[in-house]
């Protein structure tokens, strides 16, 4: 049997997946070369680091797909010494590439198994700065205002304490509303604490834990 090429399998992955999602920023290419994805896969899956799928996390929970962690990687236009809030670490791989983009991370994880395995992952591939937080974030994170926020699960509607975060010039990606018709939205900071949102594309994913669902009439 032919032995498996992981460096051909990453190539691939950057050439055939993250490239057609219009991912074109080189410094977020050459970061899929450098931060590892292999590494922070569950043992069980690695061979399937490179798929176009979502990687289980157990629990209801998935690492996002290639493209999709590129992509919004490149839309949040993260730059050094920013700061980025991150809800949801899960394996800790979209955390590691905030962090390699020079950005000051605090990333928050409801479970703290998890939480736990991501902080010494992080840890070893020599990202020291990285605060991961174990508690529940899905209606925003302590009062600290930040460059960037993430929201790694989706939420049926965008709780008010996101929009308190988000510091002037400030960004923030969530993916929105019911399945099967969530919308993955940018927001960017407009002043007087209102947010301007940008769609970027459809997806479905699992929603974060404990996420703010809007109110339903009752008859």
């Amino acid at each position: 049997m032919k032995a498996f090429d992981v460096e051909r399998a990453r190539f691939n992955m950057i050439e055939q997946q993250v490239r057609t999602w219009d991912v074109l920023d080189q410094e977020v290419l050459d970061l899929l070369f450098t931060v590892r994805r292999e590494e922070y896969v569950p043992a069980a899956y690695r061979t399937l680091a490179f798929a176009d799928l979502e990687i289980p996390l157990g629990d209801g929970q998935f690492m996002w797909t290639p493209k999709m962690e590129a992509r919004v990687l490149q839309d949040l236009a993260i730059r050094p010494g920013e700061s980025v809030l991150e809800i949801g670490t899960g394996s800790g791989y979209f955390t590691a590439l905030c962090a390699a983009r020079g950005a000051l991370v605090t990333s928050v994880e409801i479970d703290a198994a998890r939480a736990t395995e991501a902080r010494a992952k992080l840890a070893a591939h020599g990202f020291a700065k990285i605060r991961v937080e174990t508690g529940d974030g899905a209606r925003g994170w302590g009062r600290e205002s930040y460059d960037a926020v993430v929201l790694t699960g989706a939420t049926p509607v965008l709780p008010d304490g996101f929009v308190a975060q988000v510091g002037p010039g400030g960004r923030l990606f969530a993916v929105v509303g019911d399945a099967p018709a969530m919308k993955a939205r940018l927001y960017r900071s407009a002043g007087n604490g209102r947010l301007a949102a940008e769609d970027l594309f459809e997806t479905v994913i699992p929603p974060l834990v404990h996420a703010v669902v809007p109110e339903r009439f009752v008859f």
